[in-house]
C-alpha cells in the first residue's frame, strides 16, 4: 500500500511538473488547436477569434444593431479557425445551446480555416427554412466565397431585415478578403517552441506512463465484452432511441442519395467502372435493412424490456453508422471517377439534356393524369394528384441551377458550376420519378380493373361454396362463416355498383374483393381439401401481390420525393412492406419450398404495412408547415422551386437548425454534404 501511495504522489508531482513547464508553450498555441463552441462575446454580438473582421467591425455591428431595433431580433455571428471535428451545424447548435437562445436568437458561425459555415434558429423563430436558405444563397455564401467575412454577417443581418419585412433579399457588394485571416496570428509556436514543449513532454510522459503501466498490468486494454472508459453513456434510454430514429432518417437519405448518383455515373461511365460504389450502397444498403427490422420490432405491440431495448437502440446506431462508414470510404474516389469539376461544361450539357428530356415528358404527364381523372373516381388519382406541379417545381429548382451552372462556366468557377449541376441533376431525378408515378398508377388501374371481373366470379363460385357448406354441414363453425359470407356479399354488390356508376376506383374496388375473399377462404379452410385451398390461394395470391406492389410502389415514390418531411416510423413501416414483399415474391415460386398461403399471408402484411407508411409520411409533410424539431422548418411555395427542393432533400436540411445551400451528393453523413452543406 506504502508503495503504491508513494507511486500516485510521484504521478502527481510529474504531471505538475508537466503542466508548469509546458502551460507558456501551450498558451502561445492555444489558437492551434481546435475551436470547441464557443461562449459568445458579452460585449455586443460579435465573436471574432480570428481577427477576421479586423476595421469593419463596427460596420457589422451595426448592421446587427438594425436588425435588432426593426425586427427584436439578435443575430449573433462568431468567427474561429474551425468547427473542432464536428460538422458546422453541431458546432452551430451545440453552441446556441451553451449560451442559451432563445426564440429571438440567431447564430451565424464562420470557420475561416476550415471555410465551413452554418446557422441556427430556434423553433420559435420567425424566419423560415425558405427564407433561411433564401437569405444564404443571395447574401452569405456569395460574401465567403470570396472571403468577405464582414460581408457575410452584413448580408445575413440585411438579408433577414429584408425577409421579415416582406422584401425581396438585396445583393451585397462583394469585398474580397484575406483566404485565413487567422492563420498567421493564431500559430504563436515556431519551431523552437515545439521543440522545446517536445523536450520537457516527452521524458516526462515516458516517466509517467511507465508508472501507471507497472501500477496496472491490464492497462493493455478492456477485456471482452467489457466497454471502454469514456465510451458512449447515453443519459437516458429515450434521449437514445430519439438519436436512433435520426439515425435511420439520415441514413436512409444518404443511402438514397448515393443511389440515385450512382445511377448518373453508371449512365455516363459503365456498369464496370461503378461497380465498386455499387458494392458499397448494397452493403450500406444491408445495413440498413437490418437496423430497420430492429426499429419496426420495437414498435410492433409485443414490448422489451429496458435491456433488450437497450441493445437493440445500440445495433440500430451501429448499423447506421456502418452504412454511412462504407459509403464515406467511397466518397472520394467517386468524386475523381465524376470529375465534376476536371468536366464542369460536359456534366452541365448532359444536365442541360436530362432537364430537357424531363421538360417535354411534363405536358404528357399531365394529359395522362387528366384522362385518369375523367376515367376514375379521385380516389384513384389522390396518391399522384399534385405530381405534376411537384415536377415542375423540381424542374424550375433545376432550371435555376442550371443557369447558375452556366454564370459559373462562363466565370471560369468550375467549383460552383459543380454544385450546381450536381443540384440540378437531383432535381430532374425526382420529376422523372414523379413523371413516372402517374405512368405507373395509370397501368396499375388498367390491371386493376382487368383482373376486376375475374376476382368477382371467383367470389361468387366461393360463396356458392360456401353456402353450400353452411346447409350441409352441422359440424362446421358456422357464426363465423355466416360473418364472411354476409361480409363478401355486401362487398361484391357494393363494387359491381361501383363499376356500373363508371367512375369508380380499381385498385380499392379489387383490393376489397381480395381481401373479402381471403376472409371467405380462411372460413372455408378447414372444410376444403389441402389441395384445393393451396388452388385458391395460388389464384388469390395474384391479385393481393398486384395490390401490394402499387402500395409499395406509390408510398416509396412519396417518401423519395418528400423525404425533406419524413421521419423515421414512415419510413420503417416502408422497409418492412418491402421486406414482406420480397418474402411473399419467395414463397410464391413454384421450386422447392414454395408455399402459396403463406405467400399470400406475406403479400397481405405488405399491402397494409405500405398503405401504413404511405399515411404516416403524409401526416409528417402536413405537418412540415410548422417546426418539426427545434430549427427545421417548413417552406412555402415560391417560382424558384426552392421549397420543391427542400421537401424532396436535395438540398441538406439541418436537425436542429440552419439550411445548407448546397446539395446533397453519394456518400454518408461525413461526406454527402462536400458539395454545399455549409462550404464555401
Amino acid at each position: 500500500m506504502a508503495s503504491n501511495t508513494v507511486i500516485r504522489a510521484l504521478v502527481r508531482f510529474l504531471i505538475a511538473v508537466l503542466l508548469t513547464t509546458a502551460a507558456p508553450v501551450l498558451a502561445s498555441a492555444n489558437a492551434a488547436w481546435a475551436d470547441a463552441p464557443v461562449d459568445l462575446s458579452r460585449e455586443g454580438q460579435v465573436t471574432d477569434r480570428v481577427g477576421a473582421l479586423g476595421n469593419r467591425e463596427p460596420e457589422v455591428a451595426r448592421a446587427l444593431a438594425r436588425l435588432a431595433d426593426e425586427h427584436q431580433l439578435e443575430l449573433f455571428v462568431v468567427y474561429v479557425s474551425d468547427f473542432s471535428g464536428r460538422s458546422p451545424q453541431q458546432w452551430a447548435n451545440a453552441t446556441a445551446v451553451r449560451n442559451g437562445f432563445g426564440a429571438d436568437d440567431a447564430l451565424l458561425a464562420v470557420a475561416t480555416g476550415d471555410r465551413q459555415y452554418s446557422y441556427y434558429v430556434d423553433a420559435g423563430s420567425p424566419l423560415t427554412r425558405q427564407a433561411l436558405s433564401e437569405v444564404d444563397a443571395t447574401a452569405v455564401a456569395p460574401a465567403l466565397r470570396q472571403n468577405d467575412w464582414a460581408g457575410a454577417a452584413i448580408g445575413a443581418a440585411r438579408g433577414y431585415d429584408a425577409v421579415l419585412s416582406g422584401q425581396p433579399v438585396p445583393t451585397l457588394d462583394v469585398t474580397p478578403g484575406e483566404a485565413d485571416p487567422g492563420q498567421g496570428e493564431q500559430v504563436g509556436v515556431g519551431t523552437g517552441g515545439w521543440l522545446l514543449l517536445l523536450l520537457v513532454l516527452l521524458p516526462v510522459g515516458l516517466v509517467v506512463f511507465a508508472l501507471i503501466r507497472r501500477r496496472s498490468p491490464r492497462a493493455a486494454g478492456p477485456r471482452g465484452g467489457e466497454e471502454t472508459r469514456g465510451g458512449p453513456s447515453p443519459s437516458s434510454l429515450v434521449d437514445l432511441d430519439a438519436k436512433a430514429r435520426q439515425a435511420l432518417v439520415r441514413t436512409d437519405d444518404a443511402v438514397r442519395t448515393s443511389q440515385e448518383e450512382l445511377g448518373f455515373a453508371a449512365a455516363q461511365f459503365g456498369d464496370e467502372a461503378t461497380q465498386p460504389f455499387t458494392e458499397a450502397v448494397e452493403a450500406a444498403k444491408r445495413e440498413l435493412t437490418a437496423a430497420f427490422r430492429l426499429r419496426q420490432q420495437l414498435d410492433d405491440a409485443y414490448p422489451e424490456d429496458d435491456s433488450t431495448r437497450l441493445r437493440m437502440v445500440q445495433e440500430i446506431l451501429a448499423r447506421c453508422a456502418q452504412a454511412n462508414r462504407v459509403l464515406d470510404e467511397k466518397a472520394e474516389d467517386f468524386d475523381q471517377l465524376r470529375g465534376f469539376e476536371r468536366n464542369a461544361p460536359q456534366a452541365l450539357a448532359a444536365a442541360q439534356a436530362a432537364f430537357d428530356t424531363a421538360s417535354s415528358r411534363v405536358a404528357l404527364a399531365q394529359d395522362t393524369l387528366a384522362a385518369m381523372r375523367e376515367q376514375y373516381a379521385s380516389s384513384a388519382t389522390e396518391p399522384v394528384g399534385t405530381d405534376v406541379e411537384q415536377a415542375r417545381s423540381r424542374l424550375q429548382f433545376a432550371q435555376n441551377s442550371l443557369q447558375q451552372a452556366r454564370q459559373a462556366v462562363e466565370g471560369n468557377d468550375n467549383g460552383t458550376t459543380a454544385i450546381q449541376v450536381r443540384a440540378a441533376e437531383a432535381a430532374v431525378a425526382q420529376a422523372n420519378r414523379l413523371i413516372e408515378a402517374i405512368d405507373r398508377r395509370a397501368q396499375e388501374l388498367a390491371d386493376a380493373a382487368g383482373a376486376l371481373p375475374a376476382a368477382l366470379t371467383e367470389t361468387d363460385a366461393d360463396l356458392a361454396e360456401a353456402r353450400g357448406l353452411l346447409q350441409g354441414a352441422k359440424e362446421l363453425p358456422t357464426a363465423a362463416l355466416q360473418g364472411r359470407i354476409a361480409r363478401a356479399e355486401t362487398v361484391a354488390t357494393e363494387v359491381r355498383r361501383a363499376m356500373d356508376s363508371g367512375r369508380y376506383d380499381p385498385i380499392d374496388a379489387l383490393r376489397r374483393v381480395e381481401e373479402a375473399d381471403a376472409g371467405l377462404d380462411e372460413a372455408l379452410l378447414g372444410a376444403q381439401e389441402n389441395e384445393q385451398g393451396t388452388r385458391h390461394a395460388r389464384s388469390l395470391l395474384g391479385r393481393t401481390v398486384l395490390s401490394a406492389q402499387s402500395s409499395v410502389g406509390e408510398a416509396i415514390d412519396y417518401i423519395v420525393t418528400n423525404r425533406g418531411a419524413v421521419g423515421s416510423e414512415a419510413r420503417t413501416r416502408l422497409a418492412e412492406a418491402q421486406r414482406r414483399l420480397q418474402r411473399a415474391e419467395a414463397f410464391s415460386g413454384r421450386a422447392a419450398g414454395a408455399d402459396a398461403h403463406s405467400a399470400l399471408a406475406e403479400a397481405q402484411q405488405a399491402d397494409a404495412l405500405a398503405q401504413d407508411a404511405l399515411l404516416l409520411a403524409q401526416e409528417d409533410v402536413e405537418g412540415f408547415g410548422v417546426a418539426i424539431e427545434p430549427g427545421v422548418y417548413a417552406v412555402g411555395s415560391g417560382g424558384s422551386g426552392l421549397a420543391g427542393a427542400m421537401l424532396g432533400g436535395i438540398l441538406l436540411g439541418g436537425f436542429g437548425g440552419g439550411y445548407s445551400a448546397g446539395p446533397v451528393s453519394f456518400g454518408g453523413g461525413g461526406t454527402r454534404a462536400r458539395m454545399g452543406g455549409g462550404r464555401f
